[in-house]
């Protein structure tokens, strides 16, 4: 947990830019693994879920095997069994009556936390999670560790302009079992599809309070990886379905107050986006103009160095 040296007493609102050429951002599952799309306006969507999932898979590289920058949400994982281990590592034996009466003096629910000691085990899984005390988590399954709200929350991200979503097909020159070789007489091509986005540059916004920072433990060494990863996710994350992606731009508005100095869409409504006149079809992140209104900043906010 973070000491009161290092705890976050600011505000901060921030803008990800970043693009794909090639590549399918994030699939929709209920359509066939096309590229998500607004049906209205024509524009690609990312889940905040996909871009929270790159920042958990770099946090697991950069801080493989550090106390405190474990991920709960991950690969494989049984999410019961490491509610039950941060029992275990505070002590508490789930079998026996609550140490403290305030609980109560027998279990209503065998094999659960209750009280006092579900708040024990939620303090455990935030120092012990880094995602945890991040973007929080519903921990009420099993042994019950409570429910944490993360101070880190991102939108949706949406494409600045329409995306065209392309579906290919493709071949392989090879089957799966000798029954698909017989009845293709030999010949052990199959055919396949892939979808694509020939290129969109999109845009996601985020925010992180400082409030619920102070309550899951989420301090400024929390806070800087946060801004490595979001930098630095797409470079570790690439595959053939996601073609070429990488983040652009990052833009953050540090507040100089924990209710902040001005509202969000204040501060996004400062940053433009746009083609740049000599280009019809965008096809890389240098075809747009980028412009921020520094001189109608609201006092007390500023955009930190990137």
């Amino acid at each position: 947990m973070s000491n009161e040296l290092n705890m976050i007493r600011n505000r901060y609102d921030f803008m990800l830019f970043f693009d794909v050429q090639d590549g399918n951002p994030n699939g929709d599952p209920d359509a066939g693994n096309m590229p998500r799309i607004d049906p209205e306006t024509g524009q690609g969507l990312v889940t905040d879920v996909c871009l929270k999932r790159k920042v958990r898979n770099y946090v697991q590289l950069a801080r493989a095997k550090q106390d405190g920058y474990d991920i709960f949400i991950k690969e494989k994982a049984v999410l019961n069994t490491l509610i039950d281990a941060a029992y275990e590592k505070e002590g508490i034996d789930l079998t026996a009556a609550p140490k403290d009466e305030k609980d109560g003096k027998k279990r209503t629910a065998p094999g659960k936390g209750q009280g006092s000691e579900v708040e024990s085990a939620r303090m455990r899984m935030c120092r012990t999670y880094y995602d945890v005390r991040t973007f929080g988590a519903v921990m009420m399954t099993g042994a019950n560790a409570g429910q944490v709200r993360g101070p880190v929350q991102l939108t949706f991200a949406r494409s600045v302009d329409p995306i065209a979503a392309l579906e290919h097909s493709i071949t392989r020159c090879a089957v799966a079992t000798e029954d698909e070789a017989e009845k293709q007489g030999g010949d052990n091509r199959t055919m396949g599809r892939k979808n694509t986005v020939p290129y969109a540059l999109y845009c996601a916004h985020g925010f992180v309070s400082p409030s619920l920072a102070a309550q899951t433990g989420f301090d400024s060494d929390d806070l800087a990886l946060l801004w490595e990863a979001l930098k630095n996710m797409f470079e570790h994350d690439h595959s053939a379905a996601r073609g070429m992606m990488s983040t652009c731009k990052l833009i953050v508005f540090k507040h100089d107050s924990a209710l902040g100095n001005a509202s969000s869409g204040t501060l996004f409504s400062l940053i433009h986006v746009k083609k740049k006149d000599s280009v019809s079809v965008p096809r890389s992140f240098a075809d747009y103009e980028l412009t921020i209104e520094d001189d109608k900043l609201p006092k007390g906010v500023e955009i930190l160095p990137n």
